[in-house]
């Protein structure tokens, strides 16, 4: 039984390399990376509301924008974008290498959660018209484009395995 196991799982093994090396062919010419199966496109998700949070000092009106956000998996972001690759951007997320899938799931979750923090900081502060909760709220801009920063690195390759000790550091922030 155990020989039966362990031929199932090279037999898996061998598939799942298959797979990625026939998705790494595909993605060639795309704005897909080779190597790590992921695009760069998925980030716009996070830095457009960047970009609304460090304008909410001269943009209250922003705010709404903000508290409307909620996270997107990176497959049903593809599924609703415009981007010329989007097809193939969600079935190669199916085989992405572990090494570049954990890290990048794990910044991403990081991600969302001090995002999700940060718009009920700036809608709780905006009912009540607090305009230093609304400027402390977006002092955390830095925190978040470094997390967007890490997943750019893991997306691209430079990096698959971030310090979680920075991340932590970055939320506990």
């Amino acid at each position: 039984m155990a020989a039966s196991n362990n031929i199932k799982i090279l037999k898996d093994a061998g598939e799942a390399i298959e797979s990625y090396e026939h998705f790494s062919s595909l993605v060639q010419g795309s704005n897909i990376n080779a190597r790590t199966l992921l695009a760069t496109d998925y980030l716009n998700h996070f830095n457009e509301i960047i970009m609304l949070i460090d304008m909410i000092s001269d943009m209250p009106e922003c705010i709404e924008d903000v508290a409307a956000w909620a996270p997107k998996s990176y497959q049903d972001h593809f599924r609703d974008s415009g981007f010329s690759d989007k097809d193939l951007a969600v079935a190669a997320y199916d085989h992405v290498p572990v090494v570049y899938r954990e890290p990048f799931e794990r910044i991403i979750s990081h991600l969302d959660s001090l995002m999700l923090q940060v718009a009920t900081r700036l809608t709780e502060a905006a009912a009540k018209e607090d305009q230093e909760g609304i400027a402390a709220a977006a002092l955390f801009v830095p925190e978040l484009r470094l997390l967007v920063e890490k997943a750019g690195g893991v997306i691209n390759g430079e990096s698959a395995g971030h310090d979680q000790a920075d991340i932590d550091a970055v939320l506990n922030a």
